[in-house]
């Protein structure tokens, strides 16, 4: 397949650092719900509105992704 035009490519980079660090953030807001010692209290409402913005951005960024090389192979 022919290479990405520099505009696609910039775009699978910026969708590619947003999956990554909305993955990683996901990750480290997961292990939130382990509290770190017997009966600390967790905040279960703010960990479900941040997991649920994780899985917002990482939708948004595979869409991205998604839409660029759909595009691409149009071309």
């Amino acid at each position: 397949s022919a290479p990405l035009q520099k505009p696609a490519l910039e775009t699978v980079r910026s969708s590619l650092r947003l999956l990554n660090a909305s993955a990683y953030r996901l990750q480290s807001e997961c292990r939130k719900t382990v509290p770190p010692e017997p009966g600390a209290a967790v905040d279960y409402q703010l960990l479900t509105q941040q997991v649920i913005q994780c899985a917002y951005d990482i939708a948004k960024a595979a869409k991205q992704l998604v839409t660029i090389t759909t595009r691409e192979k149009k071309q």
